[in-house]
């Protein structure tokens, strides 16, 4: 996210939700910096000594300003939950919440794109700046610092690229979980964008895959914007082109009778890439390799 430092305030709506009280705590404990938490009904409460409000307007007048919201409550309750930190100013929302409804997502983002709002999400495990800050509920053991950035759609899969990144000594600076929603908020070529521009990413690696997502939009960004290198990761080539069980749009599209679209193919990503000259690795124990090359370059 944008302008994001070790100190940056963020507030956690949904903070007494179950998954909501157990990242908190984790996040905290990893040293980021949650000034406050929202949650209707327990305001004036504290989980972990930060405050509780019944609403962010009333976290904002006592806190101040936050840098980003991080959103736990159900899926029916995030878009208005979503809105009410946009209302009141905040321009970074990651949604950790997944099965959001389609057309929440659809107006949500219609409100974002008007009042310039980056939204990370829904169904995302958030965004983590090694040894500095975690926010959402990435799994911080699989990383460490350096100067890798890490875009992907999936989480367990993300944690392997990070691993074997960390075990090939190379540390990542930023890794983002877009989200595995239908649906969903910032893109890759949105934060290609911002890592292109981080003075703290040297390469950046971007993990896709089959089913829904916009890799070939990604691949022609890179080609035509993107001065770091970029290597990349499509994971599903080994399925059979007419099925892609990446999530229920897909599973409920493979049990219909009309082809799926040829684009959306791991084979069809990888392919756009390569035209586009950019290093693809076959599996995620070749990234490591991949990227110094592409370093020394």
């Amino acid at each position: 996210m944008k302008n994001l430092k070790p100190d940056s305030k963020i507030l956690v709506q949904g903070i007494t939700e179950p998954l909501g009280a157990i990242y908190t705590a984790r996040m905290k404990a990893y040293g980021t910096n949650v000034v406050a938490g929202v949650s209707p009904g327990r305001g004036g409460q504290k989980l972990d000594d930060i405050p509780i409000f019944d609403l962010v307007e009333q976290a904002l007048s006592v806190v101040g300003q936050v840098d980003a919201t991080i959103i736990f409550v159900p899926p029916y309750s995030v878009m208005d939950a979503a809105l009410e930190a946009i209302a009141s100013g905040i321009s970074q929302i990651i949604l950790n919440t997944g099965g959001v409804p389609p057309l929440d997502m659809v107006r949500l983002l219609r409100k974002a794109a008007v009042t310039n709002t980056l939204i990370v999400g829904p169904h995302s495990s958030g965004i983590i700046m090694p040894g500095k800050i975690l926010l959402g509920s990435q799994e911080s053991e699989f990383y460490t610092p350096g100067s890798i950035g890490l875009i992907s759609h999936t989480d367990i899969l993300t944690y392997e690229v990070a691993w074997e990144l960390t075990q090939a000594g190379l540390g990542q600076s930023l890794s983002v979980s877009l989200g595995s929603s239908a649906i969903i908020g910032s893109s890759f070529c949105q934060w290609l964008k911002i890592l292109d521009k981080d003075e703290n990413t040297k390469a950046i690696v971007l993990v896709g895959q089959s089913g829904s997502g916009n890799e070939a939009d990604a691949a022609q960004y890179i080609a035509n914007g993107i001065d770091k290198p970029v290597v990349a990761y499509i994971a599903g080539g080994h399925l059979p082109t007419d099925k892609r069980l990446d999530n229920a749009t897909a599973i409920i599209a493979s049990q219909l009778s009309g082809p799926i679209i040829d684009s959306d193919t791991a084979q069809s990503k990888i392919a756009a890439f390569k035209q586009a000259k950019i290093p693809v690795a076959k599996r995620p124990s070749q990234i490591p390799d991949l990227v110094k090359k592409a370093l020394k370059k």
